[in-house]
């Protein structure tokens, strides 16, 4: 991949790259690619922020994991990162697609 590639470019991936290939990810339905990457960046010393989960969890909506969106919503706060509207409404609408209306509205 193309994050791979930077380093013998004499370039270092960082969070920017990260979140663009997840947010590449998240467009061609590649949910398991957008959520090994997000898992890969503490280990490529680049912290994921708020951004690197909205597309992983919206990822997760879009391929129908409605629990896997609302377990990554729920691991934020313990990531050191706070929840938006966009992080919220991914989830919710992830359950809403599978008709988890009760599960929705614990969030």
């Amino acid at each position: 991949s193309l994050l791979r590639e930077m380093p013998g470019a004499g370039l270092t991936p960082n969070e920017v790259s990260y979140n663009a290939a997840i947010s590449a990810c998240e467009k061609a339905g590649q949910w398991e690619k957008a959520l090994s990457l997000l898992r890969e960046m503490p280990g490529a010393g680049v912290q994921p922020n708020e951004v690197s989960y909205n597309a992983t969890i919206s990822a997760c909506e879009k391929a129908g994991r409605w629990e896997k969106a609302v377990s990554l919503l729920r691991e934020m706060p313990d990531a050191g990162l706070s929840p938006d509207v966009i992080s919220y409404s991914a989830a919710i609408s992830a359950c809403e697609k599978a008709g988890r209306w009760e599960e929705a509205l614990s969030l």
